[in-house]
This record gives structure tokens, C-alpha cells and sequence, in this order.
């Protein structure tokens, strides 16, 4: 049935300028782009009601001939976490593509809340609208403190950066600390990034989106590489978060799926192939024979 429900410490003074220099020296272009994103307007930022946050209708894309995503159509809730699997080619990737504005479908619609069309927007003013993505790679300023990271992802106005050009206010030492006992780092908070393990690195880029007040974070094989203690760490941050954000999760380790899901949806050739509890889809014969094998 087709349906539309769319209804805080000092710190040295430094100019913008510098600070836009490293970001772009040290991250590739699309991750400086998210982190010197202006700061969310909080009148544009979505109600906190109840209902849907993400609308995904009738999504195709194509590339050389190649239909990435086919007629998709996905609802995610406000405050929930939403696991998204399917085999390689399945069209995860270039769904989130479309999420950020990388991407431009050939046809559909996309909408943050009731009135943000994402397909009018650019990757940097949806950041600024409180969609917040995680590669499955860490990208981080590896060369400054965890502290540091978190410094430069605070949402403020980046051209200026006026949070760092003198002593931080308590209200920002606070959010800061509030963001390092979220991610499990509060001990970690003067180490350099670089130094950092590889599960802590991307609990770090997560406090870092987090510094941004997302209302919605995309996490791209968040455990990939990660240790088991590292793993079931990674599981009770993207639970607490769930609630006061809506997390979808694209992951391939169904342990960890098993472990977080709410509600999974499979992609299959850009399609949605089936959708449920973790357990109607584990057992549902065309996910069977497609992804998870006999």
C-alpha cells in the first residue's frame, strides 16, 4: 500500500582562518566541510515530538546504467535506532549519500521533519540541520588532543570561532566534559588523538558530531576492526544515544546488529526487502537467501 507520512580550559588564541587552514590540510574535503558547517539554527532544527524524522520516498539512483537505489522508500522514527543491513551493492552507501546531499537521486523525495527538503539543500546546511554522518573510517585531527577535537567541532560559528579565541565559558567546558563521559573518554580528554586506539578514535569522531547537537546520526560499520570489548562498548554508546537522537546504523556484523537492533531494515539491489525485529528478519527466507546464507 503506497503511503506519504510526510504530513570548557584556555587556549591559545587563533584566527578562523587558521583553523579552516587545518581542518582542510588535515581532513579530506567532505569531513572539513561537516566540521566548518555553521552552526544549526535551533528554530530550523525539528520538534521534538513524537513521529517521523527521516523520509525516504521513491529514491532512484542510477550510475552508468547501474541502479544503485531503485524506488526506495524509508520511514525512521524521532529517537530511534534504526539498523540497516544488506549485502555489498545493496545501495547502504548511496542511501546515505542522499541523506547528506552527496548524492542527488533521479527521482523521489527526501525530508528532514515535516519541511526540510534535503534535496534543495547542500552536504554543509544539512549538516547544519542536525544530520550528523560517521564514516566507517575515523576522520579526526590526530596531530591535537581529544579535548582539542572536541574544541573544533563545537557548533558555533567557525568563520569567527569565537569560543576559542580566549578563555573557554563554563557552559562550553561543561558540554565538553558532558561529551567525553558520553563517548567513554572523559580519561583520555588531554591524550592525542593519534594515539588513540582504533575503537576509541571512532568513539571520538561520534563525540565529535555530538559537539554539533545532531538530531540525527548516520554510523557507517561503526565496530569494523574494532576489538569484542570495543565492540560491546560501541553497542551501550549507540543505545544511550538512541532516545535524544535518532541513530540509523549501516552494519555488516550481525552480533552487533543482534545486539543494538530495534527495528532492522534490509536493502537488497536499492530496494527495501524486508523490514522488522531483528528476529522476523533473521528468519525471513528472502534474507535468508540473498544475504545471511542458509
Amino acid at each position: 500500500m503506497e503511503r506519504n507520512l510526510r504530513g570548557r580550559r584556555r587556549v591559545k588564541v587563533v584566527q578562523g582562518s587558521d583553523l579552516a587552514r587545518i581542518a582542510r590540510s588535515v581532513l579530506p574535503a567532505p569531513a572539513a566541510r561537516r566540521w566548518l558547517a555553521p552552526q544549526p539554527k535551533r528554530e530550523q532544527l525539528i520538534a521534538r515530538e513524537e513521529g517521523y524524522i527521516l523520509y525516504i520516498e521513491g529514491i532512484s539512483v542510477t550510475f552508468d546504467g547501474f541502479r544503485a537505489l531503485n524506488d526506495l522508500t524509508l520511514y525512521v522514527e524521532t529517537g530511534e535506532l534504526r539498523c540497516v543491513i544488506g549485502p555489498n551493492g545493496a545501495g547502504k552507501t548511496t542511501m546515505m549519500d542522499v541523506i547528506t546531499g552527496k548524492t542527488r537521486p533521479d527521482e523521489g523525495s527526501a525530508y528532514f521533519g515535516q519541511t526540510i527538503d534535503l534535496l534543495a539543500m547542500s552536504e554543509p546546511e544539512i549538516a547544519s540541520a542536525g544530520i550528523g554522518r560517521k564514516f566507517q573510517k575515523p576522520t579526526v585531527f590526530e596531530n591535537l588532543s581529544v579535548f582539542e577535537n572536541l574544541e573544533l567541532a563545537m557548533a558555533a560559528d567557525k568563520r569567527v570561532w569565537p569560543t576559542l579565541v580566549a578563555t573557554l565559558s563554563g557552559e562550553n567546558r561543561d558540554r565538553i566534559g558532558s561529551v567525553l563521559e558520553t563517548i567513554g573518554l572523559r580519561e583520555r580528554a588531554h591524550a592525542q588523538a593519534g594515539l588513540l586506539s582504533h575503537g576509541e578514535k571512532q568513539w571520538l569522531e561520534i563525540g565529535m558530531l555530538l559537539m554539533q547537537n545532531p538530531r540525527m546520526l548516520l554510523v557507517d560499520e561503526p565496530v569494523a576492526g574494532m576489538t569484542k570489548q570495543e565492540s560491546e562498548a560501541t553497542a551501550e554508546l549507540l543505545t544511550r544515544l538512541a532516545g535524544e537522537h535518532s541513530v540509523l546504523v549501516v552494519e555488516h556484523d550481525m552480533e552487533f546488529v543482534r545486539s543494538i537492533a530495534r527495528r532492522v531494515t534490509v536493502l537488497h539491489e536499492g530496494s527495501v526487502l524486508a523490514e522488522g525485529a531483528f528476529d522476523e528478519v533473521q528468519n525471513d527466507q528472502r534474507v535468508i537467501e540473498v544475504y545471511l546464507g542458509s
